[in-house]
């Protein structure tokens, strides 16, 4: 198992805290936006992680925001912020040796996903984008821009949700799916339930990272 190691983004004047892990033998790398309230330190992402990276993919962890901007409420649902951040993480491992020339996916948490698909709206060489427990529906008015292959999760005992994925799947014109995960809620801490989000995930990302025939992309 590839150990995590420390480190920090460059992004609009500040340094912002993750953790990269590097497996060996890679096939591209996942970077996870968090949802509000949550960070780096966030133990369904970093179970989730861990398990990623078991499936050859590097994984990094970091916070969107610094400290003091998370005690901020409408930083914190600052999705327009929150996806210029991410983009500047994909910049950065871009140009770092170890994760340089791998392709870029995206698992997005809460309003962390809404960052990741309005990122990912920006940036047609995103691989990949996973949502758990997303809101989608704050990147409305990007979805149908979104080129790259998506899958939504959500719990099937997380009604609200649901219809709001539901009608962010509807304005989605790439390749997507929506997975319910049955009698799960909304943070997935049901026995087995986060298992499942692992599985859906790892799946997704394998068949859309690149291979020698070239990346599945979604069509228009």
């Amino acid at each position: 198992m590839a150990a995590e190691r420390p480190i920090r983004i460059p992004a609009d004047g500040l340094l912002l805290e993750g953790l990269l892990g590097v497996p060996p033998d890679a096939v591209g790398i996942v970077l996870f936006a968090h949802g509000s309230g949550s960070s780096r330190l966030s133990p369904r992402n970093a179970f989730v992680a861990r398990e990623l990276r078991r499936a050859k993919m590097v994984t990094l962890l970091f916070d969107l925001l610094s400290v003091e901007e998370s005690d901020e409420p409408a930083l914190v649902f600052d999705v327009e912020l929150l996806a210029r951040r991410l983009r500047a993480a994909t910049e950065w491992v871009r140009g770092e040796p170890a994760t340089r020339g791998l392709a870029v996916a995206y698992f997005g948490a809460s309003t962390g996903a809404a960052a990741a698909l309005i990122a990912a709206a920006a940036d047609p060489a995103i691989a990949a984008v996973v949502s758990r427990g997303g809101r989608p529906d704050l990147a409305a008015r990007v979805l149908p821009r979104v080129e790259a292959p998506t899958l939504l999760i959500v719990g099937g005992d997380d009604a609200p949700v649901i219809a709001m994925n539901e009608q962010a799947l509807a304005r989605l014109r790439c390749e997507k799916r929506l997975a319910i995960v049955p009698g799960a809620t909304h943070l997935f801490e049901e026995p087995g339930a986060l298992e499942e989000v692992v599985r859906l995930a790892t799946r997704w990302f394998l068949e859309h990272f690149p291979t020698k025939e070239g990346r599945q992309r979604c069509r228009s």
